[in-house]
């Protein structure tokens, strides 16, 4: 089970024996509204590029600020704790921007992994390269997002 760190800096405390000791330490970010399958693939993905998993999620701001004012659904702490509870996943930090750039500068990765839409150009690419990691790009499965899951179960309603 993964440790929900409260602060950068208890994160940072976390992290730096294992970047000492040498382990690979690999970000993913994302909402996790509604973990579905497609984020279940995606975690595994990321563990399988490095020895630590963290993973960002969005805060509840930042949620509002990407999908509008009716999301999310789950307040931040139960979508983060969810998240923690996978055996996969080492570290779970929120994050208050829209995109998770600031994330991905802060964690400073060996590897980041995103989902392959997004492509080699996403918006985080940079801020990887600039810490001297790579980018992995999970390829792309056809998977309904949760956006369009909540459309579809608003027309059953």
């Amino acid at each position: 089970m993964g440790k929900l760190c409260r602060s950068d800096a208890e994160l940072q405390c976390e992290l730096e024996p294992l970047r000492r000791a040498g382990k690979q330490i690999v970000t993913t970010n994302g909402c996790f509204d509604i973990v579905s399958y497609a984020h279940l693939v995606m975690l595994r993905e990321a563990k399988s590029q490095g020895e630590i998993l963290v993973v960002g999620v969005n805060s509840d701001l930042s949620v509002n600020k990407l999908k509008g004012p009716t999301r999310p659904i789950r307040p931040e702490l139960e979508r983060a704790s969810i998240i923690a509870a996978f055996d996969i996943v080492d570290f779970v930090i929120l994050f208050d921007e829209k995109d998770c750039t600031d994330f991905v500068t802060r964690v400073r990765p060996n590897v980041h992994v995103n989902d392959a839409s997004y492509g080699e150009d996403c918006i985080e690419s940079q801020a990887v390269k600039d810490c001297g990691g790579r980018l992995y790009l999970v390829p792309k499965f056809e998977w309904e997002s949760n956006t369009q899951l909540l459309e579809r179960i608003k027309t059953l309603l």
